[in-house]
């Protein structure tokens, strides 16, 4: 985790700067001796669709998905699903 410190961003585990832009700095409050960042970002999703796979939660097709190895390796991977329509997430062992 990186916190504020002047005109830079530090890791707060291994020191590494990071230069603030300008739209970040608006997002950094200060508090009495502390400061706080809130860092309000737009996710961008690029992630492949699937139009045949359909959401448990509003029945519409199409999803973004991706596959990750979350068990050993002899094990199949975990596929997460995120509904293009309503946000639904939900994951396939």
């Amino acid at each position: 985790m990186m916190l504020p410190k002047g005109e830079v961003w530090v890791c707060r585990k291994c020191g590494n700067t990071v230069q603030i832009k300008e739209e970040e700095k608006k997002g950094i409050v200060e508090k009495g001796k502390r400061k706080e960042t809130i860092v309000v970002e737009k996710e961008e999703i690029n992630l492949p669709i699937d139009k045949t796979v359909q959401c448990p939660k509003c029945n519409e097709f199409g999803v973004y998905w991706e596959a990750m190895q979350t068990r050993a390796a002899d094990e199949p991977e975990t596929r997460f699903y995120t509904c293009t329509h309503c946000g639904h997430r939900w994951r396939e062992y």
